[in-house]
């Protein structure tokens, strides 16, 4: 379609072109709110299928409606601002088509609509809160302080990237069910752990929330390097070190099978030992922000702060396409794991030359879901 290109055109605008006054940012967030807004309208008139569960209480909350009332007036005016002040019309049109379609269907004012509910739904509202946490936080502060300045914020594979995080927040539903599908009877079966159980939901929340994060990162660390390890794994972990551009983004690429695996190894144990369903709430929300924090274009060697925790250069020696890089760094929060069992990778004031791995990865979502099953066992592994 005309439309799409010209708007993909405007997107990936040179840089020279996207200085401030240019109508490019204006637009830029003007679309990000729009699509947020409508997302959030969607969930309310359609609870039953576009709406999360665990998110009821963030619905039914006397702030939100207001919430989505600014959210839209700002993409309005954002949109309206960069028809005046850019000559390429696509984004600023494209964001007041949206801000348009939300009001039509109710606006900040929307009222539920009866659905017949099938026992499912897509993450909606997860996504426009995803969304607007991430993308708000960091698309300005990688502009602020990029580790790479001529990396364009709509750079090469974009597109494939934001899918995958559409998808990732749209099957939510689907991705814990198959997770966790045996929780059930794994708790039922580790009777005798009833007094764990309650020992661990008696302490603190925020002693909980340390050891969970601790728990989980030792269990991703294992996790993590056995991707890299056994080739068959290898297959799947490969399309997230694809990627030849490092962003925000770029974490949401994950392959399917790989995110249920993950979410079972680090969830069911959280579930068994008893912990606190806001704790364990509270870590996904906080992983998702980390993680795009780990993978942002942000600068800054933050060696005081690397000794502790991962910090984005850590994490981008990960997938650093250099051969000292290759199986590092393998922690997700704390780096002493990897000292501990020596795949500590960190030269001062050195980031890695590029990213990616030696194979031939495909481009697009559906060849990427089914390059593992077709890799060829001899191609190179680990990266």
């Amino acid at each position: 379609m005309k439309w799409l290109e010209n708007l993909e055109r405007d997107l990936q605008s040179p840089l020279a072109v996207r200085r401030f006054g240019s109508g490019w940012f204006s637009g830029f967030f003007g679309l990000l709110l729009a699509v947020t807004g409508l997302c959030l309208v969607v969930a309310l008139r359609w609870p039953d299928w576009f709406a999360m569960p665990e998110l009821a209480p963030l619905r039914d909350s006397s702030s939100l409606r207001p919430a989505v009332h600014l959210i839209l007036i700002a993409g309005y005016g954002l949109a309206l601002l960069s028809l005046l002040l850019r000559p390429r019309k696509a984004i600023g049109a494209t964001a007041l088509v949206i801000a348009l379609i939300a009001t039509l269907l109710g606006g900040a004012d929307v009222q539920p609509r009866e659905t017949h509910d099938w026992g499912v739904f897509f993450g909606v509202d997860f996504f426009a809160v995803n969304m607007i946490v991430t993308g708000l936080m960091f698309a300005p502060i990688e502009r602020l302080f990029p580790r790479r300045r001529e990396q364009r914020l709509f750079r090469q594979e974009w597109r494939e990237d934001l899918f995958y995080y559409l998808l990732s927040s749209m099957l939510v539903q689907l991705i814990t069910f198959l997770a966790l599908a045996p929780s059930g009877f794994i708790n039922a079966s580790t009777g005798g752990l009833a007094g764990i159980r309650a020992m661990v939901a008696s302490q603190p929340w925020a002693l909980q929330f340390l050891e969970v994060v601790l728990l989980t990162d030792l269990a991703q660390y294992w996790f993590h390097r056995a991707f890299h390890r056994v080739p068959f794994l290898w297959g799947f972990h490969a399309v997230h070190h694809s990627a030849k551009s490092m962003d925000w983004l770029a974490g949401a690429r994950m392959h399917f099978f790989e995110i249920i695996a993950l979410r079972s190894v680090t969830s069911l144990p959280l579930l068994t030992f008893g912990f606190s369903p806001s704790v364990m709430q509270a870590y996904i929300g906080f992983v998702y922000i980390y993680s795009s924090l780990l993978h942002a274009n942000l600068g800054g060697d933050l060696n005081w702060l690397g000794r502790f925790v991962a910090t984005p250069r850590f994490h981008h020696w990960h997938h650093g396409i250099e051969a000292v890089a290759v199986d590092k760094n393998f922690a997700i929060h704390f780096p002493f794991l990897d000292r501990l069992f020596g795949t500590h990778h960190l030269p001062d004031g050195v980031w890695p030359s590029g990213y990616g791995v030696p194979e031939n990865v495909p481009q697009g979502y559906w060849s990427q879901f089914a390059y593992p099953f077709r890799r060829k066992a001899d191609a190179p592994g680990g990266g």
